[in-house]
């Protein structure tokens, strides 16, 4: 043991030594990392140049659309003014722009937010299409969100937590004049947004969010800032996600769990309070959904097994409308043009990018506004995934989606990545993997991507099955995941690492520690070493949200508990090579998360690789960052994994 301490950190000078030689983009600090080959970069390249597009906004007045994609270094906003029409650039910026909508009506101006190096603290700032001039709007140091425009075009309502850093206070602000801001409402709590405002601009919608299983919906009026409650306090507790008032301001149509396991569409008379529940039928959480201006047309999606279907439902009638079939994916961003007959959506699936498309719900005609570059590969021969359902310890069914490499080009057990999603209120879906495809299709590493208890998508009872004292019974469900793997002959049980990003980066750890024998490497990115420490130094808007999933550390109890499964405490357990990856910068997970856990495996001789982004936040969102991640994960994982 003592001869093993010794030659791992002779094993990192040498490492050490190879940076020299290695391209690190300014804003990176490399340890450990060996030198980025040009024929690496050569071999790796295509898989680089992927693109998405994501629908922001319709135009009001013309059937032009505004969308989110990168050409540079970050994504920018851009026009697309018909189908399958050129992406022309209207933003410019070094950091990439979060979204923007136009003015509803005349569509004069555009609104977007934006924050600098990854801090999460938006900016919201007037966009001027003819003299391309930004103005800012918000007070340049708080976090500002929700931006919705009243559908005058004349006032748009926010959340900001200037008061006190803690608290997202809801505010007004005329975009055409910026010195008409004002504090509209004060409240307690970082979890509330702007959902809709009513037709006549006199109310807003607002949606008060306690945790990922409770929320509260309220009414402000637009003037006064006087706030009624519209669903009640006491006995069940319910989470609502979208709402939206009807087309007729009587009524808002909500997703909803009440009396149920999972998100229904649901109607909420304003005069009574009653709820209605519209989708009884659908066995599957409703996740998004927007209704047509004239009120006519209803669109919503079911989140079926991870699996969008779009739904047309006239609510007049309670009547589905006949929808399309889409390729199998899955569907965001739903709205409706100002004609009431044009949807925008976002569709991304296994072998396509994230793109545009829009229906003409009268027609059923489905266009295709974006077609997002591929880096010259043939993305129809990319593998789609196996849905894999097993049980895990206590006989819990959870499931798994395994992308598995070409068996005629990588014959035999093939090396497997277990990628472990965040959230921790989060699910892995069958979408695109861009680059992580390069591991399939090049190193032959087979992917398999659970759903462990604490996912969405199953229910509010499963979501709750990890929450507190129940932390490590998720753990254990990726050692039922590893257990099936053991039995499946076209894996190697032998070459086996695990990857996992924010509290995926967690799990990542956890599970180094508990399966050190049945692993060979792990990737944490953004991860968590420790609840307590991560807890004491999370911005303060997100404590009390993340308080309600992991434990309140200040019970004695919580405390000692959390503490004695803190990675960061059971480090001695770690005995195979972990790369770690952070961001500056990260509101969430800070980066003393990271330090603290590379200080620790390297104290006790252990072999760690990281990389620390200084322009970065809650990941790496620059391209010529996230290239220098991956390349360096693919040194990582041929050596370490592969071989």
């Amino acid at each position: 043991m003592k001869k093993m301490l010794i030659i791992a950190p002779m094993l990192a000078s040498v490492a050490a030594m190879h940076l020299c030689a290695a391209e690190v983009p300014e804003n990176l600090v490399a340890e450990g990392i060996p030198a980025h080959t040009p024929e690496l970069r050569a071999d790796v390249g295509r898989y680089l140049e992927f693109r998405s597009a994501a629908f922001n906004s319709w135009h009001p007045q013309r059937r032009e659309l505004l969308i989110s994609t990168r050409f540079a270094d970050a994504p920018q906003l851009h026009l697309v003014k018909f189908p399958g029409g050129a992406r022309k650039q209207l933003t410019f910026f070094p950091e990439p722009v979060a979204g923007g909508s136009f003015q509803p009506r005349e569509g004069r101006c555009i609104v977007f937010a934006q924050d600098k190096g990854g801090s999460e603290f938006y900016q919201l700032y007037r966009f001027d299409p003819d003299t391309a001039r930004a103005t800012l709007l918000t007070d340049g140091k708080s976090r500002n969100g929700g931006g919705h425009w009243s559908r005058d075009g004349q006032w748009l309502a926010y959340t900001s937590t200037r008061r006190n850093g803690k608290d997202t206070d809801l505010y007004l602000v005329n975009p055409a004049d910026p010195q008409s801001d004002r504090l509209l409402a004060q409240v307690n709590g970082g979890g509330w947004g702007v959902a809709d405002w009513s037709p006549d601009g006199a109310t807003l919608l607002v949606l008060e969010e306690l945790s990922i299983n409770e929320s509260y919906l309220h009414l402000v009026d637009a003037k006064t800032g006087a706030l009624q409650p519209l669903t009640p306090r006491g006995g069940e507790k319910v989470a609502y996600g979208e709402a939206q008032f009807a087309a007729d301001g009587r009524s808002v149509f909500v997703t909803s769990d009440r009396g149920a396991e999972f998100q229904r569409l649901a109607r909420i008379d304003l005069a009574t309070g009653q709820e209605t529940t519209v989708t009884e039928n659908i066995p599957w959480d409703i996740e998004g959904f927007d209704l047509a201006h004239d009120g006519k047309t209803l669109a919503f999606v079911a989140n079926e097994a991870g699996v969008s279907k779009l739904h047309l439902l006239d609510p007049r009638t309670g009547q589905e409308r006949a929808a399309p079939t889409l390729p199998l994916g899955v569907i965001g961003g739903l709205k409706f043009h100002e004609n009431g007959r044009d949807l925008a959506f976002t569709l991304s699936s296994a072998r396509s990018p994230s793109d545009v498309f829009s229906l003409d719900v009268e027609s059923g005609r489905v266009e295709r506004w974006t077609e997002s570059e591929s880096g010259g590969l043939n993305t129809t021969t990319f593998a789609e995934p196996e849905l894999v359902k097993l049980k895990s310890f206590d006989g819990l069914g959870i499931s798994a989606f395994v992308y598995r490499p070409d068996a005629a080009r990588f014959p035999g057990p093939r090396p497997a990545l277990v990628i472990i999603h965040g959230g921790p209120e989060s699910q892995s879906r069958p979408q695109f993997l861009a680059r992580s495809n390069y591991l399939l299709n090049e190193l032959g590493i087979a992917l398999v991507v659970p759903n462990v208890r604490g996912s969405a998508g199953y229910g509010k009872t499963f979501l709750t099955l990890d929450n507190g004292f129940k932390r490590e019974d998720s753990v254990k469900d990726i050692g039922a995941v590893l257990d099936w793997m053991g039995r499946d002959s076209r894996l190697d049980a032998g070459r086996v690492g695990v990857y996992g990003g924010s509290y995926g980066g967690y799990m990542s750890l956890a599970c180094m520690e508990h399966f050190a024998d049945r692993l060979r490497c792990g990737v944490d990115v953004v991860g968590i070493s420790s609840f307590v420490t991560f807890l004491k130094n999370t911005q303060d808007y997100r404590r009390d949200l993340r308080r309600v999933e992991y434990g309140d550390e200040r019970e004695p109890a919580m405390l000692a508990f959390q503490e004695k499964i803190a990675p960061l405490n059971n480090v001695q357990r770690i005995t195979k090579p972990l790369f770690v990856i952070q961001g500056q910068n990260d509101p969430r997970v800070p980066v003393t998360e990271a330090e603290q856990m590379v200080k620790a495996i390297r104290d006790r001789g252990g072999v760690v690789w990281y990389l620390m982004a200084k322009d970065e936040g809650h990941g790496f969102a620059k391209k010529k960052n996230a290239d220098f991640q991956f390349l360096s994960m693919i040194l990582f994982l041929r050596e370490h994994l592969v071989k």
